[in-house]
């Protein structure tokens, strides 16, 4: 079963891996098994954690780095999904499977997967470990894929400003934790310094993440809702999954939703309620990704704190649609923020 129900979900490859990882997670694309033509490796593995492939934001920007890396280097990659209620445990024996099997690199998509890549690979030195949203791990073979979400919330929050009317914007995040805190700490800032007097109104969705924070559209859209009835006509939500009630929410109002991690405007799931969709804040979890794979067929893995910014073009706004992209003013403001995020003048915090 999956833990949670869809807006939409993009059809996905239905063949298992081998038992072993069946019994600690479901395998939302296949490998088939044999040699690539990159020295005879299968590839990338993802360990996805809870929302899966379909939230039309984080997981699924890991999962377009993979397919990347499989059109690129001929790879057989896999992901595979988590179960209900699982374990530290269960997420290590789901990693180390996957290195058994060949796969390398193998990445935790989500600061989740922390103290399960730090045990699977200290098991396995020769294989390449990804961490996506953790710096903790001090380990010669895992790379820490982390960046500063809160430049990219900071504009958000211009962005915000610069659109309200009633002078209330929204920020929910899905889980009260430091991660979700940074795009917090951004959006706040971003509005503040760009016009006085605009009231941000902040709610968390859960304390922790397995009462759904990340996974759940309902409580996103319930969220949204009260946020809009207390006079919010911008809402920004870094939640995952949970965003697209958010989105639901803001469409169903005709205000506008801000969203998060990919081009939400772009997705098709979302397709119906794109045209409320201002922009979102997007991270390259996708390039990320495909970067440690690059580096591992290069022979040269990453390893260490891989952070992506502003400046890097690791994080950033989306200009898809053509309200948000053909507004001058905003983008003006948008241009000054930009610059003095990346020349150090202005210093956007993270809590």
């Amino acid at each position: 079963m999956r833990r949670v129900s869809r807006i939409a979900v993009a059809g996905v490859a239905t063949a298992a891996l081998a038992v072993t990882v069946s019994a600690c997670g479901k395998s939302s694309s296949e490998s088939a098994g044999g040699s690539s033509s990159s020295g005879g490796k299968l590839g990338l593995a993802l360990a996805y954690d809870v929302g899966g492939k379909g939230d039309q934001s984080f997981n699924d920007a890991a999962t377009a780095g993979m397919e990347q890396a499989d059109q690129k280097f001929g790879y057989k990659s896999t992901a595979v999904e988590p179960q209900d209620g699982e374990s530290d445990a269960d997420k290590v024996q789901r990693l180390e499977t996957l290195a058994k099997q060949g796969y390398n690199p193998v990445v935790g998509v989500g600061f989740a997967y922390a103290p399960a890549v730090k045990e699977a690979a200290a098991k396995f030195p020769k294989t390449t470990f990804g961490i996506v949203d953790d710096n903790t791990i001090k380990a010669a073979n895992v790379a820490d894929l982390v960046f500063h979400e809160e430049e990219a919330s900071y504009l958000a929050g211009v962005a915000a400003a610069k659109t309200t009317k009633s002078n209330t914007v929204g920020f929910i995040g899905g889980v009260d934790v430091p991660l979700i805190h940074k795009f917090e700490a951004g959006f706040k800032q971003g509005v503040a310094d760009t016009k006085k007097g605009v009231t941000v109104k902040s709610q968390y969705l859960t304390e922790t993440a397995a009462e759904g924070g990340f996974s759940s559209p309902d409580k996103g859209e319930n969220a949204a809702n009260g946020q809009i009835d207390a006079g919010a006509d911008v809402v920004y939500a870094a939640a995952g999954l949970s965003g697209q009630g958010v989105i639901k929410a803001a469409a169903a109002h005709k205000i506008w939703a801000i969203g998060v991690d990919s081009d939400q405007y772009q997705q098709d799931a979302l397709a119906k309620y794109k045209n409320s969709i201002l922009t979102s804040a997007m991270k390259d979890v996708a390039g990320a990704v495909f970067n440690l794979a690059q580096s591992v067929e290069d022979g040269k893995p990453q390893s260490g704190e891989v952070r992506a910014s502003l400046a890097t073009g690791g994080v950033s706004l989306a200009h898809s649609n053509p309200v948000f992209k053909g507004n001058a003013d905003l983008q003006a403001a948008l241009k000054k923020a930009e610059e003095g995020i990346k020349n150090g003048t202005i210093k956007v915090k993270t809590s």
